[in-house]
């Protein structure tokens, strides 16, 4: 990831905060291994000020899309409490394996540490922390499902366990799925929308995330209409500004 590569996947920029699109693959800070990692180029996205941005949360490396950035320590703040008040609206969209029968529904199951040495592994446990997912099933085609899900909790993996104990895991899951370890499809897995109420007496901040490369042809065979055919209102907001 280059600076000039981070810049053309800004999605909104005002003075506040930042949204890109995230790729899969790369992790959004440097791990304990070291590595490159997003913020690595982060110095690219000052546009005038004098320190670079900083996340605002996270998205795991295999998970694509919108990814907030605040662009000043206040802002990081106010950007802080918003996402740990639940305050900030999530949608994602993933492709999993069989998928419910239902049209809707809430997954409600707590979640804990598989292992405590390593701090993401997550798994199903009545005695963990509160966690609960919406989720519409919004197409269906060979053995598939398109979902969007709206993570109410934001725990460690939580839509990637829950979708898993449910019986319909992500497409190329790896650590909870059936994907292997590598050769697989990649993580069927995008924020797709994002909305932060980063301003009073203003409507939320909405941001959309174009569906990656790796996710076009199952979310097409579901019924997904390309983003050149969605509406005005769908349509990505790349590099939006209002600063």
């Amino acid at each position: 990831m280059t600076p000039e590569d981070l810049v053309s996947r800004l999605l909104y920029r005002d003075g506040l905060m930042l949204v890109i699109d995230k790729p899969a693959g790369l992790p959004v800070h440097r791990g304990p291994k070291g590595g490159a990692s997003l913020e690595d180029a982060f110095d690219a996205l000052r546009f005038g000020l004098p320190r670079a941005p900083a996340l605002a949360h996270r998205l795991d490396r295999e998970t694509s899309g919108c990814l907030v950035l605040g662009r000043h320590r206040k802002a990081l703040a106010e950007l802080g409490r918003l996402f740990k008040t639940g305050a900030v609206g999530k949608t994602y969209w993933a492709l999993v394996e069989g998928g419910p029968d239902a049209a809707d529904g809430t997954i409600d199951l707590p979640l804990a540490r598989r292992d405590e040495t390593r701090g993401w592994w997550m798994k199903v446990d009545p005695q963990g922390q509160p966690s609960v997912t919406t989720w519409k099933v919004m197409g269906r085609a060979g053995g598939t499902t398109w979902l969007a899900l709206e993570p109410v909790t934001g725990r460690t993996h939580q839509l990637r366990v829950h979708c898993a104990a449910m019986g319909w895991p992500i497409v190329g899951d790896s650590i909870y799925g059936n994907a292997p370890r590598s050769g697989g499809p990649g993580l069927q897995l995008l924020s797709r929308e994002i909305a932060v109420p980063l301003y009073k007496k203003r409507e939320p901040v909405r941001v959309t995330a174009p569906v990656p490369p790796h996710m076009g042809a199952g979310l097409t065979a579901c019924g997904w209409a390309d983003d050149d055919r969605l509406s005005p209102a769908d349509q990505p907001r790349s590099a939006q500004r209002s600063d």
